[in-house]
């Protein structure tokens, strides 16, 4: 606890140096603690500190730290709009990464009272009201500016609505190894957020000796009528990702339309399951869906793919064919964002939302398959493996065809020999940092999903530097 006060204190003042009134909300439980001891080390170094406390401590740990705080003449006040008026940055200390069920009174007002009130907010290990495990928040949350996490970052910090509630987030390990270090016993970790380095390891290399046969062939199955450029987006993707061979095989109305997109995809006008099931042999992975629609055409095409003996990424309206008619799919992949995973899972979006990492899970379970749950803090799951969570990108991704670009890359990364669980997860990241480059180079609104073709080029050649 004293370790955390203090790594939070120096998080504060080199993200404010210049603060020089600040108000300590503590909790009763350990979270406060903390906050004590912040507080404490504020009034030792001369800032004007004032204390709100929601009463007694309630843990030895925490009632030492508060009498420590009071040791030094803090004098705890009662909560108001007034103080939070007279505060430059307001350190949410209320309640810790155990807290369940909404908010009550009297905390549900004094956390509105801090998001409303304009000032800066540091939060200690997770904003108060957000679950920790969810990022979903109970009833409502505490905004914060930055979150310091303690020991090791929390999933609710990553994923769904966390994101907007955690602000930038800093991680203070507080130097406690992976056993068990005094009284502080390391829980085994739930997955694990996915990094360049890690990136960089699983990419595929190819020798100088490689031609387009080795390289991978990718078929995009998709592009109803009037819905061309979906499948033009994946295989364009794939393209870029390195894949030697893209087909299309799409309806014969589209096919016109989606070969003038990009000469180097070859493009297939497909009218029955027998010339689709031709075009599956020799293919590596079948990425299913984009703009598949959901028409007669679209469920016969689907059906193929389903039952061919074929590598398969399912994504858009094969995921709402899947829905419709469940079927386990033997090691594939689906990449459903929050309303298609509300239909596999025969729930509401909000319920979605506010379970992400079980939906992963129960997903990649029923069905069989790696689950990538796009959103806000992507989660990758599969069986016995960790959980992996994407923290890059940002809301400018939220544009038609940004899922069919991902499709594309993951599918592009599977064909070309890594694993279905480690190319969902590269996928995932160099989509993302795609976008971010994306939105630098430009701008993040107005965003087009095609936008990001230069830099997946870049990011593809940046990342496999053994080619």
């Amino acid at each position: 606890m004293e370790s955390a006060g203090r790594a939070a204190f120096r998080v504060l003042r080199q993200r404010w140096p210049r603060a020089q009134y600040i108000t300590v909300y503590c909790g009763r439980g350990n979270n406060g603690g903390d906050g004590y001891v912040l507080a404490r080390l504020a009034s030792l170094c001369g800032l004007p500190v004032r204390l709100v406390s929601l009463g007694t401590a309630t843990t030895p740990e925490a009632r030492a730290a508060e009498q420590g705080a009071l040791s030094v003449g803090l004098i705890p006040e009662p909560h108001s709009q007034t103080l939070l008026k007279e505060t430059e940055v307001v350190v949410d200390a209320l309640l810790g990464i155990g807290a369940s069920g909404n908010l009550r009174e009297p905390l549900a007002s004094i956390v509105a009272d801090i998001n409303q009130s304009g000032g800066a907010c540091l939060a200690l290990d997770i904003p108060s009201g957000l679950n920790a495990d969810t990022g979903a928040p109970l009833g409502s949350a505490v905004s914060a500016d930055v979150t310091v996490t303690f020991i090791r970052n929390k999933p609710g910090l990553i994923t769904g609505q966390g994101v907007d509630y955690a602000g930038e987030v800093v991680i203070e390990d507080l130097q406690v190894s992976e056993e068990s270090n005094g009284a502080v016993k390391v829980l085994q970790p739930w997955g694990f957020r996915i990094s360049e380095s890690w990136v960089r390891q699983i990419m595929p290399v190819r020798p100088n000796s490689a031609h387009k046969g080795v390289a991978g062939y990718l078929l995009v199955v998709g592009g109803g009528p009037g819905m061309a450029g979906a499948p033009v987006l994946a295989g364009c993707a794939a393209l870029r990702m390195g894949s030697g061979r893209v087909s299309i095989a799409c309806h014969p109305d589209s096919r016109s339309a989606a070969a003038a997109r990009c000469p180097e995809l070859m493009v297939n006008g497909v009218t029955s399951p027998s010339e689709l099931t031709g075009l599956l042999e020799g293919v590596d992975v079948v990425v299913v869906g984009p703009g598949l629609g959901q028409t007669v055409w679209a469920r016969e095409m689907y059906s193929v793919c389903r039952d061919a003996e074929v590598r398969k990424v399912v994504d858009a309206d094969g995921l709402n064919l899947l829905a419709q008619s469940p079927k386990r799919l033997n090691g594939s992949l689906l990449t459903p964002h929050p309303g298609e995973a509300a239909r596999l899972a025969g729930l509401s979006v909000r319920e979605v939302q506010a379970t992400r990492p079980i939906i992963a899970e129960n997903l990649a379970s029923q069905f069989d398959a790696t689950c990538v749950l796009k959103g806000a803090g992507t989660l990758v799951a599969k069986g016995d493996h960790p959980v992996m969570a994407c923290d890059r990108g940002h809301s400018g991704m939220a544009a038609p065809g940004m899922g069919d670009v991902l499709s594309g890359v993951i599918g592009a990364l599977w064909a070309q020999g890594v694993s279905e669980y480690e190319a969902a997860g590269a996928g995932v990241w160099l989509h993302a940092v795609a976008a971010e480059r994306a939105g630098a180079a430009a701008g993040a609104f107005g965003m087009c999903a095609s936008d990001l073709n230069p830099f997946l080029r870049e990011l593809r050649s940046e990342m496999s530097v053994g080619e």
